[in-house]
C-alpha cells in the first residue's frame, strides 16, 4: 500500500510540474501581442498614462487581475463574470489563455507606478 501512495505522489508531482510549464508565461511573445493590438492607443506609450482617466494603468499591474480582467472581457456581458466594453470585448475576444498569460506577464514586468500603499 505505502509503495503504490508513493508511486501515485509522484506521478502526480510529475504532472502538476508539466502542467505548470506549459502554462508558463512567455514575456516577449506578452510583448508582441501588446504591440499587435495596439494597447498602448488607449492606455498610452508606456501602458501607464492612458488617454482617458477612466482607463486603467495597466504597467506594472498584479498579472493574475490581468488576467482576470482579459478574461472577463473575451466572455462578454452575457456570461457569468463577463465585463462589457465594446472596444476591450473585440480585443479579448481572439485571445487564448496562453495570450492572456503572455499578455499578463508583460504587463507585469514593467514598471508602473501604482500605489500599493499610502
Amino acid at each position: 500500500m505505502k509503495k503504490i501512495l508513493t508511486r501515485s505522489a509522484a506521478l502526480l508531482a510529475v504532472l502538476s510540474v508539466t502542467s505548470l510549464q506549459a502554462g508558463a508565461a512567455d514575456i516577449a511573445a506578452g510583448r508582441a501581442l501588446v504591440e499587435k493590438y495596439n494597447c498602448a492607443s488607449c492606455h498610452g506609450k508606456d501602458y501607464n498614462s492612458p488617454i482617458d482617466p477612466s482607463y486603467p494603468k495597466l504597467a506594472g499591474q498584479h498579472a493574475d487581475y490581468l488576467k482576470h480582467a482579459l478574461t472577463a472581457y473575451r466572455r462578454g456581458d452575457t456570461a457569468m463574470n463577463g465585463r462589457t466594453n465594446a472596444i476591450m470585448a473585440g480585443q479579448a475576444k481572439p485571445l487564448t489563455d496562453q495570450d492572456i498569460n503572455n499578455i499578463a506577464a508583460y504587463l507585469h514586468s514593467l514598471p508602473g507606478s501604482l500605489v500599493l500603499r499610502k
